[in-house]
């Protein structure tokens, strides 16, 4: 009797407990060899393209996942693999692309006695089109490109580089599946991890916009005041080594001066000024110390250190306030505080499945846009609003003007330790009257190129990708990346 209570006992731990658990585990792959003997509903963009799909074979496993465009979505719907399991969508979503979901399987009684097909496909927010001018903007770079709808949060592109080929990896040659595994795992570019959302970076001087945030929803900042000296270095408290301006120059002036020209030192000195408390908190209302909930599997939180690090360590914190010491951000939420500024300073969660449906074309799924939060009030969301403004019109992101469409940015230059090499970064969103998307650009340092700034760089490939969304024709200069998408 106490054996069969100890089975009984141990059977419910690993049934009903641990269940969730186990079925969760990569280890665990007998959903993912299932999908290899039964259907499996295919992943079409927002515009109808097919990104994953599964055809009948001759073999014995019946059934091969297929991605019609490469490494173009691998990072998005992940793969199949008959002995590593599964990533992106085809792991977020297994149940459902494999019709083991309840919901999907028994849509009515009849469903209890006739065995159909009953599979989820999922429909993406993403634009195909708008994909492709991603993939030719970035180019032979490793960076990452996000383009979110500030509205709804729907993720309309999300690409970056280095990546691979996730049909290598849904063979059914496992000979071949396991070379290609471990080439990838000992790639030291790590292309297996999207730099999207699975990948920190010091954000720069994009980062301004939260030390901003931080000062004018507290009072302690407006536009007008403090205003801050002309000069080429800052010495925080607690040291004696000065925080310098890019390229040694001398900058000052009220918040929008320090912003159209991205002033380290005032900067420096706001953050001081502010305090470790209001800042980390307005961080952490956009979402920094929390992984991303985005529907896609293990995102990276953003990163910046508790207040009461900062402390006993005033000039990190200054560091911090413009976006270098150990801050560290994901170019999702960075594409995030763009959209909130855009969006009246509502923060919405991004997504990148639009709905679920059956092979019917009924409507399993159909979630609404969900609120997050409101890192910004909507008086400093304003502020901020016109501030990016005057950063394209008259300051650091002039690369991003744009004939009869108003634009708000901020861009980012992020030093490297060890190296002379910068990460370019940009935010921004557009119509600022009527924002339509809000993107996040980040070009990695490269030590063959050495310094490159967010406005140079960067603010090309952003502006390639606003003209996409709002269907412009392309400016003079991004012709290379009209050349790249008729060659693609």
């Amino acid at each position: 009797m106490g054996a069969y209570l100890i089975l009984f006992v141990q059977l419910n731990l690993v049934q009903v407990v641990r269940a969730d658990d186990y079925r969760a585990n990569p280890a665990n792959t007998r959903d993912i060899v299932r999908s290899f003997t039964e259907s499996r509903g295919t992943i079409t963009t927002a515009d109808g393209e097919v990104v994953a799909e599964t055809l009948l074979t001759d073999d014995d496993l019946e059934h091969l996942r297929v991605y019609p465009h490469g490494e173009l979505y691998a990072h998005i719907t992940g793969f199949v693999s008959l002995e590593f399991g599964a990533d992106g969508l085809e792991q977020r979503y297994n149940d459902q692309l494999a019709g083991q979901d309840l919901e999907i399987r028994l849509q009515s009684i009849s469903d209890l006695f006739v065995d159909r097909d009953r599979t989820g496909q999922l429909e993406l927010t993403i634009r195909h089109d708008l994909q492709l001018v991603a993939r030719a903007a970035l180019g032979e770079r490793n960076g990452s490109i996000v383009a979110l709808d500030p509205a709804t949060g729907a993720v309309l592109a999300m690409w970056s580089r280095p990546t691979y080929d996730p049909n290598l990896l849904s063979s059914h040659d496992i000979s071949s599946v396991r070379d290609e595994r471990f080439r990838l795992l000992e790639d030291p570019t790590v292309p297996l991890l999207s730099r999207s959302y699975r990948e920190r970076f010091a954000p720069g001087s994009t980062f301004k916009i939260i030390t901003a945030a931080a000062g004018l929803d507290s009072g302690l900042v407006t536009q007008d005041a403090p205003v801050y000296p002309v000069t080429d270095e800052y010495l925080a408290p607690q040291t004696t080594r000065p925080l310098h301006n890019f390229a040694n120059s001398s900058c000052g002036g009220a918040l929008g001066e320090l912003l159209r020209v991205s002033c380290n030192t005032g900067f420096a000195e706001m953050a001081v000024q502010i305090g470790p408390d209001l800042l980390v908190a307005e961080a952490e209302s956009f979402g920094f110390n929390t992984p991303t909930p985005i529907d896609l599997p293990n995102p990276a939180a953003s990163v910046i250190p508790e207040a009461d690090f900062f402390r006993d360590n005033i000039p990190l914190l200054a560091q911090s306030g413009i976006g270098q010491f150990e801050v560290a951000a994901t170019p999702l939420q960075m594409a995030m505080i763009a959209a909130a500024v855009a969006n009246n300073g509502l923060l919405m969660r991004p997504h990148v499945v639009e709905r679920i449906v059956d092979v019917d074309g009924t409507v399993i799924d159909d979630p609404a846009p969900e609120l997050l939060g409101q890192p910004l009030g909507f008086t400093t969301a304003a502020q901020l609003q016109n501030l990016m403004l005057r950063v394209v019109d008259e300051g650091t992101a002039a690369s991003l003007r744009i004939n009869g469409v108003l634009v708000g940015a901020k861009t980012g230059t992020a030093e490297i330790d060890g190296t002379d090499a910068t990460h370019a970064w940009i935010i921004a969103f557009a119509p600022v009257d009527n924002p339509q998307v809000a993107i996040a650009v980040l070009v990695e340092g490269d030590d063959a190129v050495g310094q490159q700034t967010g406005g140079t760089v960067a603010g090309p490939i952003a502006r390639a990708m606003i003209e996409a969304v709002l269907q412009l024709p392309p400016s003079l200069d991004s012709g290379q990346v009209e050349t790249e998408l008729v060659q693609n």
